[in-house]
């Protein structure tokens, strides 16, 4: 029996008590809607724990990749999470202090 990989969250290491992976959020490169929510729900659904934002795929950065940061955000903090992003070029960090998203405020 073989299973596929999943996208999205990865799940929370719970093989040493205490200890655990953070979750994992990968956005394509041109998330749309749907995806945005489903990633949402998955936050929700999830215990508060770090999450960390795969951002690499985001080029070109635009307005649609900080609407789905902002999102992503604010159902994070919503669901007890703390966002962390990895992976974004200078054009994304830029407007992401543009518009008060960047590391100062969390993300």
């Amino acid at each position: 029996m073989s299973s596929r990989p999943r996208s999205g969250l990865t799940g929370v290491d719970t093989s040493q008590p205490g200890t655990s992976r953070p979750l994992v959020v990968t956005l394509s490169a041109r998330p749309g809607r749907e995806e945005v929510d489903r990633l949402c729900a998955e936050l929700a659904a999830a215990p508060p724990t770090e999450v960390v934002c795969e951002a690499g795929a985001l080029v070109p950065a635009g307005l649609a990749a900080v609407d789905a940061l902002a999102r992503l955000k604010l159902a994070a903090a919503r669901h007890g999470h703390r966002l962390r992003l990895h992976g974004a070029g200078p054009d994304l960090r830029a407007l992401l202090r543009l518009t008060g998203l960047d590391e100062t405020s969390g993300l």
